[in-house]
């Protein structure tokens, strides 16, 4: 999640600027970069039960940690609630999971260094207050009642308005963690094509990626169990957007999407303003009630960008939003198999060529069956491994055009080598968990937290 906003600047004069807004994302080739973000579980080393806010061991006092490395602590009221270093910040999950959103870097090679780094500070922080933390799409245990609210006043505005939309929303600000990637483009019409490779391939990196197999201390049924609780969140801001497959798709219409999504929030003189279930469209005529008479800024525009959550997210770069947080490699991976994509003309062009004829049926279909069945669902006659290989294959070639070599003589690709294992054995993250469920770990959890801890 977003840290607060910053400023506010003039009001909204035309609603081209809402459209500007995006458009103002162009860059050149050159200016490229990637930005990765991660979210984490925290909980107590002994007890093995989640982290608080406050106390001698809880999320403020990895926060309070952390300044040592040279972050600077942001406050909403007296509580720190996230943290800058240069273009990179430490931000809270309403349930305290703790999320690195890096800076924006040139190479695989430094989102990978950028990576470790994080990790490394994380653990020696939470070795001292008796802490550890573990990458993981869904909490495998812990129930909502032994969630701890994180002291943000965006929370308790989505919190109360969240049971109205969907059953599963509380679960998925609780007891969910993603890893992101974030990625440019150069014009409306490169935009179009990323937007539309991206969300078609959405579903197949939460196969991938599948991560959440548990839920209370029992087998959910899904293989990524964080996946499916985005389908029962709020559909007024989830899932697929088959508007970006029609013709005409571009900034403008993003724009009206926006438009219709309703509100959550004003922030205002350090403090947000409840205006859940409100229009933007209403707030551009200075209508909103929460604040009559008034006018939204591009900054309140910005926040309320924020508050959509598609697979695919449109900022002033592109978001991929489908894939469980996991272990250090898997963190790397991500980006890998985005940029490799994404960023080599000839890799998007085939990936496209995968996608173009498929249909709404298609993308709903893939969006719905993945989170449960993973690599084995099966999709147009073949099972979705094989099609997995045929995307990461893709993403090879994309990242050896790149030709950005570490110190080592290795290029990126090094980074998509779990995906290689996943493809080549059919076998998922989740996969792997349950076996070991099953097997080494007689069905204990505690052992689970002892090897997949950071």
């Amino acid at each position: 999640m977003s840290a607060p906003p910053s400023g506010r600047g003039k009001p909204i004069e035309d609603r081209r600027q809402l459209i500007e807004y995006f458009a103002a994302g162009n860059k050149p080739r050159a200016d490229w970069r990637l930005g990765t973000e991660h979210e984490k579980f925290g909980y107590h080393s002994a007890t093995l039960k989640p982290l608080a806010y406050d106390g001698p061991d809880g999320i403020r006092a990895m926060l309070e940690g952390m300044t040592r490395f040279g972050w600077e602590p942001v406050t909403e009221g007296n509580n720190p609630i996230a943290l800058l270093r240069g273009k990179a910040n430490i931000t809270l999950e309403p349930g305290g999971q703790f999320e690195l959103s890096g800076a924006p870097l040139e190479t695989l090679h430094e989102t990978a260094a950028e990576n470790a780094q994080h990790i490394d500070e994380v653990k020696a922080v939470a070795g001292e207050i008796g802490a550890a933390f573990v990458g993981l799409g869904f909490a495998p245990e812990w129930t909502r009642a032994d969630m701890h609210w994180m002291p943000k006043g965006r929370y308790k505005i989505m919190r109360e308005y969240m049971p109205k939309k969907g059953k599963l929303g509380i679960d998925m600000m609780l007891r969910t963690c993603t890893v992101q990637t974030n990625l440019d483009f150069d014009s409306e019409a490169d935009m179009v094509k990323k937007f539309r490779v991206s969300l078609a391939l959405q579903p197949i990196a939460t196969a991938l990626f599948a991560n959440s197999p548990f839920k209370e201390g029992k087998e959910a049924g899904f293989k990524s169990y964080r996946s499916h609780i985005w389908t029962d969140t709020d559909p007024d801001r989830c899932g697929m957007l088959p508007f970006v497959f029609e013709d005409g798709f571009g900034f403008e219409r993003y724009a009206d999407y926006m438009l219709d999504v309703p509100m959550y929030f004003v922030y205002r003189d350090g403090k947000y303003i409840d205006a859940s279930g409100q229009s933007f469209r209403d707030f551009l005529k200075g209508k909103l009630p929460a604040r009559p008479g008034e006018k939204p800024t591009l900054s309140d525009w910005a926040d309320h960008i924020t508050t959509a959550f598609p697979e695919v997210r449109l900022k002033r770069y592109l978001e991929m939003r489908g894939a469980d947080a996991g272990p250090l490699p898997a963190l790397n991976a991500l980006p890998a198999l985005w940029v490799g994509l994404l960023y080599d003309q000839s890799s998007l062009d085939a990936a496209w060529d995968l996608v173009k004829d498929w249909t709404v049926a298609d993308h709903d279909y893939l969006r719905a069956e993945t989170p449960r069945t993973g690599l084995a669902t099966m999709f147009r006659g073949r099972v979705l491994a094989e099609l997995a290989r045929d995307v990461v294959e893709i993403a090879h070639a994309g990242l050896r055009a790149r030709k950005q070599i570490d110190a080592q003589g290795d290029d990126e690709t090094i980074y998509l080598a779990p995906l290689d294992r996943a493809v080549a054995s059919g076998q998922a993250p989740a996969d792997e968990l349950l076996a070991k469920w099953h097997g080494e770990w007689k069905g204990s959890f505690a052992a689970l937290y002892r090897d997949l801890a950071y």
